[in-house]
């Protein structure tokens, strides 16, 4: 018998470990590509052999030509590698933050409804090692701070549904490699080499140079820094979300002392999940905003109401933010 290909071994090592504990049916996103289709791959060996029930989704967002077709034709692998149910999930790409974004929440919300619909517990996503790299200069050239240099989770819950990405400690050269020892053809999509996108450039250009000026491991490295901010990033939201609850006063106002006595890090996260709360959309929250409700306890010279998004004014009123 044939030896198993070491990069086949190890996306199902991965998967199996990212399917430890999970219950019920569990899909794939596919695109096709050779990072996702890897792991459609090694998902169709794992999952039965765990009894877990295994389907496919995949989304077309129709902004290429052709994307009707290829996305008939992953669906077709998909059942011809034994993954059911089977899905294409075809959504309309709009709305604010660009085409990247768009085409990114289109997608989510098209995953996770079909995910509750099928009554699946999880889906698996196919982001690579590289891909958190890329991730971690994105957020560190636009000054996003720990939160977002943390990179992609391995694991989120959107309603009810996890979001897993098995693929984190994985190569996007294992997934290729992968795929050519399973005989499959992993489309390549325009969009990962189109200037036009800031993900592209940064793949293209930006990551390599890094890559030629330090060394190889850069790409590791970048990936194990999202993975030690994460942790990090975890402790101090644990704290932040006890903190709020010992300065809510009634009418949820809070408190400004029992605000001021907090560390930096823990009282701006206080803010940020207090303003989420009282509706400003996640999105549109900024630094500026929560540094400006910050100004409020700790620079307190009388001045006016912080303006948030979503029509929110915030106001100091003796000792209470309301």
């Amino acid at each position: 018998m044939a030896a198993l290909a070491p990069p086949v071994a190890a996306v199902r090592t991965a998967v199996r470990q990212a399917l430890r504990g999970v219950e019920g049916t569990v899909l794939v996103a596919c695109s096709g590509g050779a990072d996702s289709l890897a792991l459609a791959a090694a998902t169709a060996f794992v999952a039965p052999r765990q009894g877990l029930p295994a389907g496919l989704v995949t989304v077309d967002h129709g902004l290429q030509s052709g994307s009707a077709e290829r996305a008939a034709a992953v669906a077709a692998w998909a059942a011809s590698a034994g993954l059911a149910p089977v899905e294409v999930a075809t959504v309309t790409v709009s709305g604010a933050g660009g085409p990247e974004a768009a085409a990114r929440d289109a997608r989510y919300a098209a995953l996770t409804e079909a995910a509750i619909r099928l009554g699946a517990s999880a889906v698996l996503l196919g982001h690579t090692r590289d891909d958190q790299a890329e991730t971690v200069l994105l957020a560190l050239a636009r000054g996003s701070g720990p939160r977002g240099m943390a990179g992609m989770p391995v694991r989120r819950e959107v309603g009810g549904v996890a979001l897993l990405r098995p693929l984190l400690d994985v190569s996007r050269e294992d997934t290729r490699k992968a795929c050519a020892a399973l005989g499959l053809s992993p489309w390549e999509d325009p969009h990962n080499t189109d200037p036009a996108y800031a993900r592209a450039r940064v793949r293209s250009a930006a990551l390599p140079a890094l890559v030629e000026a330090l060394g190889a491991g850069v790409v590791d490295n970048l990936a194990r820094t999202a993975r030690l901010l994460a942790a990090d990033a975890a402790a101090l939201d644990e704290l932040a979300r006890a903190a709020l609850e010992r300065a809510r006063r009634q009418d949820s106002a809070l408190d400004v002392a029992e605000l001021r006595r907090l560390p930096d890090a823990v009282r701006t996260r206080v803010l940020h999940a207090w303003a989420r709360e009282r509706g400003a959309p996640p999105a549109a929250l900024s630094h500026r905003h929560v540094a400006a409700l910050d100004a409020l306890v700790t620079a307190w010279r009388g001045q006016g109401p912080v303006h948030l998004p979503g029509g929110i004014a915030v106001a100091r009123r003796g000792t209470l933010l309301t």
